[in-house]
């Protein structure tokens, strides 16, 4: 078997192709660290991708994000389908790996051939989270995974932006955890699809299901109504109810003729994304590395010039845009 380090781009394109797993392993931490060569491999198999279906799964840290994957994982397999898994966790600010070893509650599925499960740090990328899971989730695609999951951790902003790029949004709530009354609170629950409150047995589940129905109800414009469904992800209670919303949604988005529009729509979120990110961190670079730029910010400190007007410099001078109304002193 070829070691590591003799993967060259076609050998390792050809065996993404084949759903090898040690390739699909290595084209992922090439993913990961923002390596050249994944940049070169994603382009080579993109027109290979289209086939997945991705379902983005979300909600508050602790509400059993990943026991409910795991029976979900468990549940698909009897019915033959190919699984890849991408647990985004929060990252270790030493080795930069994930913190919270979803990989250890998916312990399950270790040995199944058709199921690859990875976890992946939030560690920082140059285009952010959301380019480093969309080319993850290029990668299972183009290996030959049917269904894609993709588990974040919380519900804030950069959780947000990777489930952006799913083709259904599950939302994952506890009964009597504050941490579910904010995400309610948010305004999150303009993000699902399909709604699954864990831990069914909780005495406040049926309260919970009632508080989560009638904000729901607020959203008369919706053409389609996320449904909510009681489970117990550590028993499997009610995960094939749950799996047969999920199925239901992606037929609705089939009939409608709005799955494509989707995965259009959130490829060119993403394409944005991406590239805002990279601007703006070549921009920090720029300002960071050239004094006149940092003497801007000096003159907004000093409240020498006014913040809007330093911005129309800067852009000016980094990215050679601008409206023609910055100040005639400037250089």
């Amino acid at each position: 078997m070829a070691a590591r380090r003799d993967f060259t781009r076609e050998s390792l394109a050809a065996g993404v192709r084949a759903g090898d797993k040690r390739a699909v392993a290595r084209a992922i931490t090439l993913v990961e660290n923002s390596d050249p060569l994944a940049y070169e491999l994603v382009r080579d198999i993109y027109p290979e991708t289209g086939g997945g279906y991705a379902i983005g799964v979300t909600g508050p840290p602790g509400v059993g994000k990943s026991s409910l994957i795991s029976s979900l994982v468990r549940h698909v397999r009897t019915a033959g389908k190919s699984v890849g898994v991408i647990s985004v966790d929060p990252s270790s600010p030493f080795s930069h790996g994930a913190l919270l070893g979803d990989r250890i509650r998916l312990a399950d599925h270790f040995l199944d051939p058709e199921v690859f499960i990875r976890s992946m740090g939030t560690r920082g990328h140059l285009g952010g989270l959301a380019e480093a899971t969309l080319q993850a989730l290029l990668v299972l695609d183009a290996a030959g995974k049917e269904l894609v999951f993709l588990e974040t951790v919380g519900a804030g902003q950069s959780e947000v932006e990777v489930i952006g790029i799913a083709d259904t949004v599950l939302l994952v709530l506890m009964p009597g955890s504050g941490d579910s009354i904010q995400a309610l609170k948010a305004g999150i629950m303009e993000i699902p699809d399909v709604i699954a409150i864990n831990k069914m047995d909780h005495p406040a589940a049926k309260t919970m299901l009632n508080e989560v129905r009638s904000i729901l109800s607020l959203d008369d414009k919706r053409a389609w109504r996320p449904p909510i469904v009681l489970t117990e992800a550590h028993r499997g209670e009610n995960v094939t109810e749950l799996w047969d919303k999920i199925e239901e949604h992606r037929a609705h988005l089939e009939g409608e003729g709005l799955l494509e529009q989707r995965r259009r729509e959130n490829l060119a979120g993403e394409v944005f994304a991406v590239a805002s990110a990279r601007a703006k961190a070549h921009l920090e670079t720029a300002v960071a590395d050239d004094p006149e730029l940092r003497r801007l910010l000096d003159d907004v400190q000093r409240r020498e010039l006014d913040p809007l007007t330093a911005v129309r410099e800067i852009m000016e001078r980094v990215f050679k845009v601008g409206d023609g109304n910055s100040r005639p002193d400037a250089r």
